[in-house]
């Protein structure tokens, strides 16, 4: 029969587990999400609103409204090149 030990994760006193504490911490801080301010769909940081990071609308499956500012342009770029427009629309040939 197995013998379980219990693991001990305490980390000796040295100048490495010094920096790991300070630069663990300096990171946490970064972390605006908090229990009472959550991530989901309608985060700022999850909105499309212009910024690099945002990528939603917070509508359900609306893929064609959404984008950062790189995808947005590289949308309108597309565009531009698309030979179907409303004033030329698709058509199939004999019809």
């Amino acid at each position: 029969m197995a013998v379980f030990e219990p693991l001990d994760f305490n980390q000796p006193d040295n100048k490495l587990t010094q920096v790991a504490k300070q630069i663990r911490t300096q990171q946490v801080t970064k972390n605006d999400y908090q229990l009472d301010k959550q991530y989901s769909s309608t985060s700022p940081d999850a909105i499309s609103d212009g910024d690099i990071q945002g990528k939603g609308t917070g509508v359900f499956l609306d893929t064609s409204a959404g984008g950062n500012v790189i995808d947005i342009a590289e949308r309108k770029n597309a565009i531009k090149i698309n030979q179907f427009q409303p004033d030329k629309p698709y058509q199939v040939a004999g019809s």
